[in-house]
This record gives C-alpha cells, structure tokens and sequence, in this order.
C-alpha cells in the first residue's frame, strides 16, 4: 500500500514540474509558488498584455493615430499620401526576455521586509516565471560575475523550465561587500546579444552615475524596456535615531551622521526626492515604463498593478487603432 506524504492544512502540493530537489532551491520554490498561485489567478489573460511582443512580418499601413510609436511610421506610404502612416507588425507567438540584474553590493542593503537584492530576484524571477509559461525563450545578465568579478555574466536565452530555473539559481546569489556591478556595460551586453525584438528588463537601485542612460536610450530604441527600480526607505528619509555610523558597501568608506539634526535629515530628503525625480525623468526619456518597488512593501502587490495598468494601457492602444 503506497504511503501518502502528510502536508499542513491548506498547503498544496507543487506540481512535480515545479519541484526542487536541494534545500538550497528553497526560496526558487517559494518564488514560483508566489508566481504560479498568487499572480497567475490575478494576470489571467497576461500575454496579451504583460508580452504581446514585436511582430517580425509585416501587416497593413494605417493613418499615425497619436500614442503611435514613430519608429513604425512607413515613410514611403507617408510620401506617397502626404499624411503620416504606420505599418502594423503580426505580433509573435514567441516572445524574447532579457533580464538585467544589478548585482553590485549597494543592492545587500535593506531595513524593511528584505534586502534590495531579495526584492529585485523577486521581481526578476517573476517575470522569467511568467514568459517561460508562453514557451518564450528567457536570457539572463548579471552585472557581475558569480566569482565576484567585476565584470557582467551573460546566460544565453534559451526556452524550457529547467532554463529558467538554472537562470534563477543563478541569479539568486547574493552580493558580497565592494562588488562593483558594470550596468552599463551589461545593458551594452544585451544590446548585442539579443538579434530579434522582445523585451528587456532591467533591475537595479539606479545609484551613482547614470553612464547607464545612452546605452538604455539605445535598447529602448528595438525593445520593449522595463525598469525595475528598488528601493528601501533609509534612501529615502532618516529617522530621528541619534548618531550612526553609515556605511558605503562598495567603497568601504564609513561616516557618522547625526540624524538628530533635523535641518540635515530635511536636507536629506529632499536630495533623495530629487534624485528619485531624475532617475524617473532618465528612464521615461529611455523610453523605458517605470516600476518602483520598495523593501518595506509587498512587492506582489506593486508587480500586479504595474502589470495591470500596463495591459489595460496596451489593450486601450489596441483598440483606438
């Protein structure tokens, strides 16, 4: 007589597809659960929506309707009838995903419900999870390398869960202190890497320099560009906690500030602010749709509305054409 396995009340059994076999794979377990359970019943129809991808043969010329994107204006059309045409694309049923991980120690760093590098796996593996559900293909890039090279890890774009769970596997290690991740040079990686149209997401906390910026603006020129931006509320605003001691993780460089001095903790908030406003403004100009998630929420819920709002959004276009 075969002996069932006991499970709490109100726990179901992973699908065997879905399962892992080393307690390492724990959290990659709990991650497509989240995904296949919790965002599966509230995405319903998602493809349509969260990947409707770029078509690779050509439809018919239409009137330019405003909301178009100008790269798909036919300009022989448009000369022949003196008015602005586009040339619809037959969305592919097949769909490439590109996923770029800022993997730099700024990213370990995190006061609320996890670390920034926690939140941004996540957000990561959830948009694997979901393409891979397609039969689309998943590539993935670190910006720095599993030996704690400063230097990007490309993981080629292939289809099938095996993949997919390798790529989360992969991407689940954890900064170590003063990894200096190269995003720009990983967005400049994709760039190349991925020959035909699809999408690119792209997760870091977007600090320092923005060298990022032209590189994107490019990616954003043939991809659908998706910025996954992750923060923790200590980069946004101090509490009143005495003298600390801060430390920057990829420098080392230590420092003491006094948050009791309400005048600095303003001072603070308000560059915070500015800096997220000129993040924000750098992004839409890449042409890339913005989604913040904090360490101190639910990033479930975010990610869902993000999703949601952007489905309606396309749907909404589709229907005006």
């Amino acid at each position: 007589m075969r002996r069932r396995s006991a499970r709490p009340p109100g726990v179901e059994e992973l699908p065997r597809r879905h399962r892992v076999t080393s307690p390492s794979q724990a959290p990659i377990e709990r991650l497509q659960v989240t995904v296949l359970r919790r965002l599966d019943g509230l995405l319903a129809g998602d493809h349509p929506g969260l990947f409707p991808g770029h078509g690779s043969e050509h439809g018919e010329a239409r009137p330019y309707v405003p909301g178009d994107d100008p790269r798909h204006i036919d300009w022989a059309v448009t000369a022949r009838t003196s008015e602005p045409h586009v040339r619809d694309t037959i969305a592919d049923h097949e769909l490439e995903l590109w996923l770029v991980l800022d993997t730099s120690s700024s990213l370990s760093f995190g006061t609320g419900l996890a670390t920034k590098h926690e939140i941004a796996w996540s957000a990561a593996g959830a948009f694997a999870l979901l393409a891979s559900r397609g039969g689309n293909r998943v590539g993935a890039i670190r910006t720095t390398s599993p030996d704690g090279a400063s230097r990007p890890h490309i993981i080629p774009a292939r289809s099938g869960s095996n993949h997919v769970g390798g790529i989360l596997a992969s991407l689940r290690h954890s900064p170590e202190d003063g990894e200096l991740g190269d995003l720009t040079g990983s967005i400049e990686m994709v760039r190349r890497s991925a020959r035909r149209r699809g999408m690119v997401v792209v997760v870091s906390d977007f600090l320092g320099p923005s060298t990022w910026e032209r590189p994107m603006r490019a990616l954003g020129h043939r991809h659908d560009l998706i910025a996954v931006e992750v923060l923790d509320p200590r980069e946004v605003e101090l509490p009143d906690v005495g003298l600390i001691s801060v430390v920057d993780t990829e420098t080392g460089r230590r420092r003491l500030v006094d948050t009791a001095d309400a005048p600095m903790r303003s001072r603070y908030a308000r560059h915070a602010a500015s800096r997220r406003q000129e993040v924000a403004a750098k992004l839409q100009g890449c042409g890339a749709d913005h989604l913040p998630l904090r360490t101190d929420r639910d990033w479930v819920f975010d990610f869902v509305n993000f999703v949601s709002q952007r489905r309606n959004r396309m749907l909404a276009a589709g229907r005006a054409r």
